[in-house]
């Protein structure tokens, strides 16, 4: 009888402690959802109200500012942007080397970074009716403690090339080490995944 008696005690100490483990992770998920529901909220899409941008058919995609210690990361990004820009379909996305072409043309020394006249030089030489320009903030591996991942930040504007004002302006982080990574270790997504989630996300934004 005693030994009966010790046995359900042991039983019932299992549902309890398994219980309280269950009720923890469920309130550490719902916590981690609701943090990651506030970031994706977060507003970081400017739109000018009053510009048409159905009547912006040519886009140029100026070289991007890279503050990153890989000297090649900006013109894979910007590739990539180019990419899955020009699939949309919904414009059509002037080429390197045109590009490249009408920064020669308009005498621009330093294309990441150009001045309104310049960007009017670039477009009128290319026909452009906007061109981007973007800054890469981050773009390879982090570290914190035993926990590493890839990340990608990097913020674009869209300059209407008749005016020279900016029309669109957005910015999309992804990776990074998450919660998860921190409680069970891992390397994070692979880092041309990210990248073309990013390029994705800021395509969503000029879009939406």
């Amino acid at each position: 009888m005693i030994n009966y008696i010790i046995a359900k005690v042991k039983t019932i100490q299992r549902v309890v402690v398994k219980t309280s483990l269950t009720r923890i992770l469920s309130i550490i998920v719902v916590a981690c959802l609701a943090s990651c529901a506030s970031v994706k909220g977060a507003t970081d899409v400017y739109k000018d109200p009053n510009m048409d941008f159905g009547a912006i058919k040519t886009v140029a995609v100026l070289p991007f500012t890279n503050l990153t210690r890989d000297q090649s990361a900006a013109e894979r990004v910007r590739d990539v942007f180019m990419n899955l820009l020009q699939a949309t379909g919904a414009v059509y996305v002037i080429p390197t080397g045109e590009v490249t072409r009408g920064i020669l043309r308009s005498g621009t020394t330093t294309p990441a970074t150009p001045t309104t006249e310049e960007i009017k030089k670039i477009a009128g030489a290319i026909s452009a009716n906007a061109v981007i320009l973007g800054v890469l903030k981050e773009y390879g591996e982090v570290r914190s403690g035993n926990s590493s991942s890839n990340v990608i930040s990097l913020s674009l504007q869209m300059i209407e090339t008749e005016t020279g004002r900016v029309v669109w302006s957005a910015s999309a982080t992804e990776g990074g080490i998450s919660f998860w990574d921190r409680l069970f270790g891992g390397g994070g997504k692979p880092m041309n995944d990210i990248t073309v989630k990013a390029a994705n996300d800021l395509i969503d934004k000029l879009f939406m």
